[in-house]
């Protein structure tokens, strides 16, 4: 089966029952998403595919062939971090860090589903775009949870970030942003 992880594309040769955490993790050693649960309750597998977020864990890799998924290390890297990953760190977003790859992934795509109009649970109106309030944020990222309790620190990383991560921006700036993060990643791990 042919993956397009990260805008790298891999092809890998493993049993149809194999989760896309599992394949990530054990053959293509992206080990940035964790497996909490293995049930899809923690979400701390959480990626992307075509922009949405995914409990890794629940997916086979193979449902996947053709998509674009995007995993913590398409985001950042270590001497490069993404403006969600800094404010994480700001705003101290992570005590052991085990859930912080999915609780950034899912923050990603909460933020552009808020940015499309699509209503939460506590969303006032179905047609008016809610505020992006504290309540919303933790109800929109209810998904993932954090074992050290960091969740008014995660909610505050998220909407500090909203107004750099939600802008409009057209698929080829988006690109060429990602390949030059790429880039560097690539050049860090390399050496």
């Amino acid at each position: 089966m042919k993956l397009t992880i990260n805008q790298k594309n891999y092809e890998v040769n493993v049993d149809i029952r194999t989760s896309l955490l599992d394949v990530c993790r054990e053959y293509l050693e992206l080990t940035g998403s964790k497996k909490g649960c293995d049930h899809g309750q923690c979400g701390a597998c959480t990626m992307l595919v075509n922009g949405r977020r995914i409990n890794s864990c629940l997916t086979l890799a193979i449902m996947h062939d053709g998509s674009e998924i995007t995993t913590i290390e398409g985001i950042g890297c270590p001497h490069d971090l993404s403006p969600l990953q800094q404010a994480f760190v700001t705003h101290d977003a992570f005590q052991c860090g085990y859930c912080t790859s999915g609780q950034i992934c899912s923050a990603i795509g909460m933020l552009d589903e808020y940015r499309k109009g699509w209503p939460s649970h506590v969303s006032e109106t179905l047609t008016d775009k809610t505020p992006l309030s504290p309540k919303e944020v933790a109800e929109r990222m209810s998904g993932n949870l954090c074992r050290c309790a960091a969740y008014p620190n995660i909610v505050a990383a998220i909407i500090e970030t909203r107004p750099l991560i939600i802008q409009p921006i057209n698929q080829e700036e988006k690109n060429s942003s990602l390949m030059a993060n790429k880039s560097k990643c690539d050049q860090e791990f390399s050496s």
